[in-house]
Protein backbone atom coordinates (compact mmCIF):
# COMPACT_ATOMS: atom_id res chain seq x y z
CA UNK A 1 0.00 0.00 0.00
CA UNK A 2 2.77 2.67 0.98
CA UNK A 3 4.33 1.85 -2.52
CA UNK A 4 1.40 2.23 -4.13
CA UNK A 5 0.77 5.61 -2.38
CA UNK A 6 4.64 6.83 -3.40
CA UNK A 7 3.80 5.65 -7.02
CA UNK A 8 0.44 7.93 -6.59
CA UNK A 9 2.24 10.69 -5.28
CA UNK A 10 5.13 10.84 -7.99
CA UNK A 11 2.54 10.10 -10.94
CA UNK A 12 0.66 13.47 -9.49
CA UNK A 13 3.68 15.47 -9.15
CA UNK A 14 5.26 13.70 -12.27
CA UNK A 15 1.73 15.51 -14.18
CA UNK A 16 1.96 18.78 -12.19
CA UNK A 17 5.09 19.67 -13.54
CA UNK A 18 4.21 18.93 -16.80
CA UNK A 19 1.44 21.12 -17.20
CA UNK A 20 3.62 23.72 -15.97
CA UNK A 21 5.71 23.03 -18.41
CA UNK A 22 3.31 23.61 -21.32
CA UNK A 23 1.55 26.37 -19.36
CA UNK A 24 4.56 28.68 -18.71
CA UNK A 25 5.23 27.84 -22.43
CA UNK A 26 1.93 28.80 -23.84
CA UNK A 27 1.42 31.59 -21.66
CA UNK A 28 4.65 32.79 -22.22
CA UNK A 29 4.15 32.53 -26.40
CA UNK A 30 1.02 35.08 -25.53
CA UNK A 31 2.83 37.49 -23.96
CA UNK A 32 5.46 37.72 -26.91
CA UNK A 33 2.91 37.79 -29.53
CA UNK A 34 0.88 40.85 -26.97
CA UNK A 35 4.64 42.27 -27.19
CA UNK A 36 5.04 41.82 -30.81
CA UNK A 37 1.60 43.65 -31.61
CA UNK A 38 2.63 46.32 -28.94
CA UNK A 39 6.10 47.11 -31.47
CA UNK A 40 4.26 46.39 -34.50
CA UNK A 41 1.86 49.50 -33.70
CA UNK A 42 3.56 51.50 -31.81
CA UNK A 43 6.62 51.66 -34.15
CA UNK A 44 4.88 52.31 -37.50
CA UNK A 45 4.95 48.86 -38.50
CA UNK A 46 1.46 48.78 -39.66
CA UNK A 47 2.29 51.00 -43.00
CA UNK A 48 3.78 48.12 -44.17
CA UNK A 49 1.40 45.23 -43.56
CA UNK A 50 -1.35 47.55 -44.78
CA UNK A 51 -1.62 48.87 -48.64
CA UNK A 52 -3.38 52.59 -47.82
CA UNK A 53 -3.57 52.82 -51.96
CA UNK A 54 -5.92 49.41 -52.36
CA UNK A 55 -7.59 49.55 -49.09
CA UNK A 56 -6.69 46.15 -48.29
CA UNK A 57 -3.45 44.46 -46.68
CA UNK A 58 -0.33 44.57 -47.98
CA UNK A 59 2.18 41.53 -49.57
CA UNK A 60 3.83 41.19 -46.82
CA UNK A 61 1.09 40.68 -44.52
CA UNK A 62 0.20 37.52 -46.41
CA UNK A 63 3.56 36.15 -46.36
CA UNK A 64 4.19 36.42 -42.70
CA UNK A 65 0.07 35.10 -42.17
CA UNK A 66 0.95 32.24 -44.33
CA UNK A 67 4.09 31.90 -43.29
CA UNK A 68 3.26 31.41 -40.12
CA UNK A 69 0.48 29.06 -40.56
CA UNK A 70 3.11 26.95 -42.63
CA UNK A 71 5.64 27.36 -39.74
CA UNK A 72 2.62 26.22 -37.45
CA UNK A 73 1.52 23.15 -39.35
CA UNK A 74 5.53 21.81 -39.83
CA UNK A 75 5.91 22.18 -36.48
CA UNK A 76 3.21 19.92 -34.93
CA UNK A 77 4.91 17.24 -37.90
CA UNK A 78 8.17 17.89 -36.95
CA UNK A 79 8.32 18.43 -33.28
CA UNK A 80 8.86 14.52 -31.73
CA UNK A 81 12.13 15.08 -34.30
CA UNK A 82 13.12 18.08 -33.01
CA UNK A 83 15.35 18.94 -29.49
CA UNK A 84 12.69 20.73 -27.20
CA UNK A 85 14.81 24.05 -27.23
CA UNK A 86 14.38 24.15 -30.92
CA UNK A 87 10.77 23.18 -30.94
CA UNK A 88 10.08 26.09 -28.26
CA UNK A 89 11.90 28.20 -30.76
CA UNK A 90 9.34 27.63 -33.51
CA UNK A 91 6.82 28.32 -30.48
CA UNK A 92 7.99 31.28 -30.09
CA UNK A 93 8.79 32.86 -33.63
CA UNK A 94 5.07 31.76 -34.41
CA UNK A 95 3.74 33.53 -31.54
CA UNK A 96 5.69 36.82 -32.61
CA UNK A 97 4.27 36.29 -36.33
CA UNK A 98 0.63 35.86 -34.94
CA UNK A 99 1.67 39.07 -32.82
CA UNK A 100 2.33 40.80 -36.02
CA UNK A 101 -0.47 39.73 -38.34
CA UNK A 102 -2.80 40.68 -35.42
CA UNK A 103 -2.49 44.25 -35.24
CA UNK A 104 -4.73 45.51 -38.62
CA UNK A 105 -7.91 43.60 -35.88
CA UNK A 106 -6.05 45.33 -32.99
CA UNK A 107 -5.79 48.71 -34.50
CA UNK A 108 -9.19 48.70 -35.70
CA UNK A 109 -10.39 47.95 -32.49
CA UNK A 110 -8.23 50.68 -30.71
CA UNK A 111 -9.96 53.45 -33.29
CA UNK A 112 -13.88 51.49 -32.55
CA UNK A 113 -13.60 50.67 -28.81
CA UNK A 114 -10.37 50.15 -27.10
CA UNK A 115 -11.96 49.06 -23.71
CA UNK A 116 -13.09 45.61 -26.27
CA UNK A 117 -9.39 44.29 -26.43
CA UNK A 118 -9.52 44.19 -22.79
CA UNK A 119 -12.65 42.63 -23.01
CA UNK A 120 -12.01 40.14 -25.31
CA UNK A 121 -8.78 38.86 -23.13
CA UNK A 122 -10.61 38.25 -19.86
CA UNK A 123 -13.62 36.59 -21.96
CA UNK A 124 -11.03 34.56 -23.78
CA UNK A 125 -9.04 33.59 -20.62
CA UNK A 126 -12.33 32.56 -18.41
CA UNK A 127 -13.65 30.54 -21.18
CA UNK A 128 -10.09 29.17 -22.18
CA UNK A 129 -9.76 28.25 -18.07
CA UNK A 130 -12.99 26.23 -17.66
CA UNK A 131 -12.82 24.51 -21.13
CA UNK A 132 -9.11 23.28 -20.19
CA UNK A 133 -10.14 22.53 -16.35
CA UNK A 134 -13.39 20.69 -17.74
CA UNK A 135 -11.03 18.84 -20.42
CA UNK A 136 -8.60 17.63 -17.34
CA UNK A 137 -10.85 16.87 -14.69
CA UNK A 138 -13.90 15.36 -16.96
CA UNK A 139 -14.22 11.36 -17.49
CA UNK A 140 -16.20 11.35 -20.70
CA UNK A 141 -14.40 10.62 -22.99
CA UNK A 142 -14.10 13.47 -25.99
CA UNK A 143 -12.08 11.95 -28.44
CA UNK A 144 -15.30 11.74 -30.76
CA UNK A 145 -14.80 15.53 -30.82
CA UNK A 146 -11.69 15.14 -32.86
CA UNK A 147 -13.40 14.50 -36.31
CA UNK A 148 -15.45 17.26 -36.39
CA UNK A 149 -13.77 20.17 -34.63
CA UNK A 150 -10.99 19.17 -37.09
CA UNK A 151 -13.69 19.99 -39.91
CA UNK A 152 -14.97 23.04 -38.14
CA UNK A 153 -11.71 24.21 -37.70
CA UNK A 154 -10.54 23.74 -41.55
CA UNK A 155 -13.84 25.04 -42.80
CA UNK A 156 -12.71 28.27 -40.62
CA UNK A 157 -10.08 28.88 -42.56
CA UNK A 158 -11.37 28.37 -45.68
CA UNK A 159 -14.20 31.42 -44.94
CA UNK A 160 -11.03 33.55 -43.85
CA UNK A 161 -9.06 32.82 -46.82
CA UNK A 162 -12.10 33.66 -48.97
CA UNK A 163 -12.71 36.75 -47.06
CA UNK A 164 -9.67 37.99 -47.98
CA UNK A 165 -11.00 37.87 -52.13
CA UNK A 166 -14.58 39.13 -51.03
CA UNK A 167 -14.24 40.92 -47.74
CA UNK A 168 -17.90 42.11 -47.81
CA UNK A 169 -18.42 38.42 -46.83
CA UNK A 170 -17.87 38.95 -43.41
CA UNK A 171 -20.27 41.47 -42.80
CA UNK A 172 -23.92 41.47 -41.18
CA UNK A 173 -25.32 38.05 -39.75
CA UNK A 174 -23.38 35.99 -41.45
CA UNK A 175 -20.02 37.54 -39.98
CA UNK A 176 -21.39 37.19 -36.80
CA UNK A 177 -21.76 33.59 -37.14
CA UNK A 178 -18.73 32.99 -37.95
CA UNK A 179 -17.51 34.49 -35.24
CA UNK A 180 -19.59 32.66 -32.56
CA UNK A 181 -18.85 29.41 -34.29
CA UNK A 182 -15.19 30.54 -33.93
CA UNK A 183 -15.37 30.86 -30.08
CA UNK A 184 -17.24 27.54 -29.89
CA UNK A 185 -14.60 25.69 -32.46
CA UNK A 186 -11.56 26.57 -30.05
CA UNK A 187 -13.58 26.35 -26.77
CA UNK A 188 -13.61 22.98 -27.67
CA UNK A 189 -10.55 22.35 -28.64
CA UNK A 190 -9.35 23.64 -25.62
CA UNK A 191 -11.01 20.80 -23.59
CA UNK A 192 -10.23 17.70 -26.21
CA UNK A 193 -6.53 19.19 -26.03
CA UNK A 194 -6.31 19.19 -22.31
CA UNK A 195 -7.79 15.32 -22.09
CA UNK A 196 -5.24 14.21 -24.83
CA UNK A 197 -2.21 15.92 -22.89
CA UNK A 198 -3.48 14.62 -19.69
CA UNK A 199 -3.77 10.98 -21.23
CA UNK A 200 -0.29 11.15 -23.45
CA UNK A 201 1.12 12.03 -20.33
CA UNK A 202 0.26 8.36 -18.56
CA UNK A 203 1.56 6.73 -22.27
CA UNK A 204 4.64 8.02 -22.45
CA UNK A 205 7.22 7.29 -20.17
CA UNK A 206 10.39 8.97 -21.90
CA UNK A 207 11.29 12.52 -20.08
CA UNK A 208 12.87 13.93 -23.75
CA UNK A 209 9.45 12.89 -25.35
CA UNK A 210 6.92 14.14 -22.66
CA UNK A 211 9.32 17.95 -22.93
CA UNK A 212 8.89 17.67 -26.90
CA UNK A 213 5.17 16.62 -26.48
CA UNK A 214 4.93 19.69 -23.25
CA UNK A 215 6.14 22.24 -26.75
CA UNK A 216 3.38 20.80 -28.92
CA UNK A 217 0.56 20.83 -26.10
CA UNK A 218 2.01 24.26 -25.67
CA UNK A 219 1.05 25.28 -29.27
CA UNK A 220 -2.43 23.77 -29.69
CA UNK A 221 -3.67 25.30 -26.53
CA UNK A 222 -1.91 28.44 -27.98
CA UNK A 223 -3.90 28.62 -30.67
CA UNK A 224 -6.96 28.18 -29.11
CA UNK A 225 -6.61 30.59 -26.96
CA UNK A 226 -5.80 33.27 -29.46
CA UNK A 227 -8.45 32.28 -32.01
CA UNK A 228 -10.91 33.06 -29.46
CA UNK A 229 -9.21 36.12 -28.37
CA UNK A 230 -9.67 37.01 -31.98
CA UNK A 231 -13.44 36.07 -32.69
CA UNK A 232 -14.15 37.89 -29.56
CA UNK A 233 -12.38 41.02 -30.47
CA UNK A 234 -14.03 40.93 -34.02
CA UNK A 235 -17.28 39.80 -32.26
CA UNK A 236 -16.98 42.96 -29.97
CA UNK A 237 -16.56 45.50 -32.90
CA UNK A 238 -19.06 44.26 -35.38
CA UNK A 239 -21.43 47.01 -36.35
Amino acid sequence: MAKQNLADNQRVGGIDLYLKRIFALMFGAVGLTAVAAYMTIWGGGLQYLFNFQTGGMSGLYYVLLFGGLALSIWTQVRVFSMKPTTAALMLALYAALIGITMTPLIAVALAVNPASILMAFIVAALMFACMALFGYKTVKDLSFLGIFLTMGMIGLILVGVLSFVWPAMMGGTFGTIVCFIGVLVFALFTAYDMQNLKRAYAVIGDEHQKNQLAVLGALHLYISFIAMFQYLLSLFNRE
